[in-house]
């Protein structure tokens, strides 16, 4: 658009000359943030998740430590990007409320223009599983895009498949060289997972290191089963 920029005298008069000015418009950032939840794989009702409609209530002490400490990772989000340590966990008790809040850190991110690919571990192997000739398409996307969200990691088997392994390793190894964050919920602990495999659960605890709740109690965790 054309806009005054600088006023000149000429033979005595003021002229005022116009040049091009070129600036983003709201339009296009916003066409940016729609891109980002379109291929996030996030379902509409899981973008309505968000830290204002987290119901505290009466939930034990580590659940609201987690809640804090996923508003605290969604703040300095761009700072940490230079860390390896740029990475969070929340882990244990089903129904504590950690898909609740990584989809309100995954929905704020994409907000500000950060791309998320949302990963549901069963689900998610399930569909490569159905067209395997997609594998290396779809492991090389969860690899690169800005932010991967690993939901219920290592649900279902008591071990983990070498397919699953292999994957897991590929995506995981990959960002932990590149320094790119990973958001995950898992039932297991760190000791668990390392079980499952050391080199998945040391490079996550790393990853995860200064943003990692573990949520360990009773069924009184499991929103679910309230009466409220």
């Amino acid at each position: 658009m054309k806009v005054p920029h600088k006023t000149f005298t000429v033979s005595g008069e003021e002229v005022i000359h116009d040049i091009d000015v070129w600036k983003d418009c709201e339009c296009k950032d916003q066409r940016r943030i729609d891109r980002a939840f379109d291929s996030s794989k996030i379902t509409w009702e899981f973008q309505k998740k968000t830290f204002d409609n987290f119901s505290l209530g009466n939930r034990p002490e580590a659940v609201r430590d987690a809640y804090h400490c996923a508003r605290d990772y969604k703040v300095r989000f761009p700072k940490l990007l230079i860390s390896r340590h740029n990475s969070i966990a929340l882990l244990g008790r089903p129904g504590s409320g950690k898909t609740h809040l990584l989809m309100a850190v995954s929905n704020e991110l994409m907000s500000q223009g950060y791309k998320v690919l949302y990963f549901p571990w069963v689900e998610g192997f399930s569909e490569i599983k159905d067209d395997l000739s997609m594998t290396e398409e779809r492991t090389r996307r969860m690899q690169e895009v800005d932010v991967l969200y690993i939901d219920d990691m290592f649900k279902g088997r008591e071990k983990l498949t070498p397919f699953q392994l292999e994957v897991a390793f590929a995506v995981i190894n990959h960002r932990y060289m590149e320094k790119k964050p990973i958001l995950v919920s898992s039932e297991r602990d760190i000791d668990q997972i390392c079980d499952l495999d050391e080199g998945l659960g040391s490079r996550i605890n790393e990853m995860c290191k200064n943003y990692l709740v573990l949520l360990k109690g009773g069924k009184e965790f499991n929103y679910r089963l309230s009466n409220d």
